[in-house]
Parts: structure tokens; sequence; C-alpha cells
């Protein structure tokens, strides 16, 4: 048995942060055009966030981290961007936007108590960059944008640069060498390697 019985408002301002979750979907990642993918060709905050927990897990795994921590943070790392936007290091040096904190502790409000708990610990925790769950999660962020780039780039776009600052912001020696490892490879590699083989019957 849960140890609170939500209220149907503690019910319905869950379901209604769940329903703003999916408008992430929406989200475009803006700081793309800075290395020279036009708007048009960038994914959503929520392609982002998903596979940076993928990155998350297997960084948590090689580090001696927790895997589902720190799952849990990169799912939950840009939520606030619902009500923020994706803010880029550019905009960062004329814009103040809110602290993530402040914006969840609103989207949480009135929820029920343990989800707005679990929401607001995760989002503090990344934030804080403390834990080794949150130091696979931040490099997980920085490792996504890394591998997209190298996405980009085999299809055309400049976008070294963005490579060489993903790179150079990775604290985990196996974030490292998971992008050193992917620049020297086809983003299609896997997917050449499963048509090259013979077919499992």
């Amino acid at each position: 048995m849960p140890e609170h019985t939500p209220t149907d408002a503690e019910t319905a301002a869950t379901a209604a942060l769940l329903f703003e979750a999916g408008a992430l979907r929406n989200q475009t990642r803006t700081g793309w055009p800075y290395d020279g993918v036009p708007i048009s060709a960038t994914e959503t905050v929520a392609e982002h966030s998903h596979r940076t927990t993928v990155i998350g897990v297997a960084l948590a795994a090689m580090e001696g981290a927790d895997p589902a921590r720190t799952a849990l943070l990169c799912a939950l790392h840009d939520l606030h961007e619902t009500r923020i936007g994706d803010q880029t290091p550019v905009t960062r040096r004329y814009v103040t936007t809110a602290d993530p904190r402040k914006v969840t502790a609103d989207q949480v409000a009135g929820t029920h108590p343990a989800v707005g708990s679990a929401v607001a610990l995760a989002v503090e925790e990344f934030e804080a960059g403390e834990t080794p769950e949150a130091r696979c999660a931040r490099d997980a962020d920085k490792l996504d944008c890394l591998y997209r780039a190298l996405e980009y780039r085999i299809i055309g776009y400049r976008t070294d640069g963005k490579i060489e600052r993903c790179r150079a912001a990775l604290k985990t020696g196996s974030a490292r060498s998971l992008a050193d490892a992917a620049a020297e490879m086809d983003p299609a590699q896997w997917q050449r390697t499963l048509l090259d083989a013979p077919a499992a019957l």
C-alpha cells in the first residue's frame, strides 16, 4: 500500500506534469545553427534526453556508479526546458534564465508528494554534479551532443567545433574513451555490421 493516498488535485497535477513532459517532443534543440546545422534538421529535447539516458546507463556501468539512478537524472535533466526553452552557451552570455531547480519546483507543485520529491531531488542532484551518478549524467549530456555532432558531420555539416567543445567538457575517463572511440567510427557501423553478417535463422 502507498504511504500517501493522493487527493484528486494531486493526481490531476501529476497527470498535468506528464502532459508537460510530452511537450519536449516539440521543443527543438537550438544550439546547432551555431555549428552550421539548420534548425529544421535538429533534434528535439526529447530525442536528446532519450539517448542521453542510454549513454548514462552505459557510463554508470563503466564507472561503477548506479545505472538506474543515473538514468533517472538523465531522463529528467532537461524537463525544465518546457518552460524556459533550450538555452545555448551564446544566449547564456546575455540572458539570465531561471535556475532549473526553481523551474522544477514550480513544475511539481501540487503533484503527489512522492512524485514531486523524486523529480526535485533528481534535478538537484544533476545540477549539483557532486555524486558519481550526477557526474555520469552530466557527461552523458555532453557525450550525446558529441555523438550527434559526429552524425551531422558524416552528412556534411561542419560540426568539428562542437565535437571539440564537448570532448573538452567530459570529466570521466569512460566518457572520454567513448568519445575517442566514436570519433574513429562510422555512426552507421552498427547497421552495416548487421547487414554484412549472415542472416539469423
